[in-house]
C-alpha cells in the first residue's frame, strides 16, 4: 500500500468534507492522518492517506471543477511526540494584526529547538489570535523563554501566554 499526501483547496460549501472522503472511500483508500479548517471562506484540508492508488491516480478520482487538489507520494514516518522526554505547551497570542507575527514566535521557539506541531490563526476584526502546540525538549530552561516570548509579544504589542499541556485532557 502506498502512502500519499493529498491537499485540497475550494470556496466552502456544505458537503465538499463528504465528497472527497467519499471519493477516498469508494476506491478503498483509508485517511490516516488530517486536518480541516475553513481559511476565509475556503475549506482547505491536508490528508494523509494509504491505498493502492498512486498518487497520479488519486488526483485523477478527486478531480473536481470547484476544487484545487494534489497528492504526492510520500515516505512512511512514525511520530511519536515528545521524544526523549520533552514536554508539551500550548501558546496563545493576542494582539492587533501585523506582518512578521508567526515568523517571530516560530523563530524564538526554534531558537530553543522547539517545536510547533499544530497552529491555528484566525482575524476577528483588528484582533489577531494564534494557538500553537509546541513541544520543548526537557533541557530547555522554560522560565527564560518565557520571558524571551514576553519581549516578542511586546514588540509585536501583542499579549503571549505560554503554559503546559495538561496531560489528563489529552
Amino acid at each position: 500500500m502506498g502512502l500519499s499526501a493529498v491537499t485540497v483547496l475550494g470556496v466552502d460549501r456544505p458537503g465538499v468534507i463528504a465528497t472527497v472522503a467519499g471519493v477516498l472511500a469508494d476506491c478503498g483508500v483509508n485517511i490516516q492522518d488530517s486536518t480541516m479548517t475553513l481559511l476565509g471562506g475556503h475549506v482547505a484540508m491536508m490528508l494523509l492517506v494509504n491505498g493502492d492508488l498512486d498518487a497520479d491516480e488519486l488526483t485523477k478520482r478527486l478531480c473536481a471543477p470547484d476544487l484545487v487538489i494534489t497528492a504526492a507520494a510520500v515516505e512512511a514516518r512514525r511520530y511519536f511526540g515528545c521524544l526523549a522526554g520533552g514536554l508539551g505547551y500550548v501558546l496563545t497570542v493576542h494582539g492587533p494584526d501585523r506582518p512578521g507575527i508567526i515568523s517571530a514566535i516560530s523563530a524564538a521557539l526554534a531558537s530553543v529547538g522547539g517545536n510547533i506541531t499544530g497552529m491555528s490563526t484566525r482575524l476577528t476584526g483588528r484582533l489577531y489570535v494564534l494557538i500553537a502546540d509546541v513541544e520543548l525538549p526537557e533541557e530547555v530552561d522554560v522560565a527564560d523563554l518565557m520571558r524571551h516570548l514576553a519581549a516578542v509579544g511586546a514588540g509585536l504589542d501583542s499579549e503571549i501566554t505560554f503554559r503546559p499541556v495538561e496531560p489528563d485532557l489529552l
